[in-house]
């Protein structure tokens, strides 16, 4: 029972981070809405300023792109916490720190058209050192505007130099 009060602790400190301290993720005006494990759900709401296709009046593909690979991220280390017995600030800090992207690819299905982006992610494998995650991102009449497929590393620090 404690394990599971403090996971929902971990998970809200976790999203409020996202939400608060991720630079470009605020830049972009993307939010977490949704982070309780294995729901994990990111939306962005339609900005002129992020207008990729001035003809189509249609979403960059950029920013289609860093949310399916934020909330693979997200899912990722949801996953993660899920599993993991140790969840002391320290350790989690420094495991999920040293987590990123090593491999993403994005098919873009329809013009990212429409008034509010939802993005979803699902874990389609987890193992020690990588995860792989599946994202979707639909538009507010529900099309699906873009599939994503992401790689996630848990890299061991060997190559890590902290700040």
């Amino acid at each position: 029972m404690i394990e599971k009060i403090t996971q929902k602790i971990v998970f809200k400190i976790i999203k409020e981070r996202f939400i608060n301290e991720v630079p470009f993720l605020k830049l972009l005006g993307i939010k977490v809405s949704k982070f309780d494990y294995p729901d994990v759900e990111m939306v962005l709401d339609w900005n002129n300023d992020l207008v990729g296709n001035i003809v189509q009046e249609s979403l960059h593909g950029g920013v289609t792109a860093t949310i399916l690979d934020s909330v693979g991220g997200l899912v990722a280390v949801g996953n993660f916490i899920s599993r993991e017995k140790n969840l002391t600030a320290d350790y989690l800090k420094k495991r999920i720190g040293r987590m990123g992207t090593i491999d993403m690819r994005v098919d873009y299905l329809l013009p990212g058209r429409g008034t509010k982006f939802t993005t979803t992610g699902r874990v389609i494998r987890a193992g020690k050192r990588v995860t792989v995650c599946r994202m979707e991102m639909h538009n507010d009449k529900n099309d699906c505007i873009a599939l994503g497929t992401g790689s996630y590393l848990w890299s061991d620090g060997k190559y890590y130099t902290p700040k």
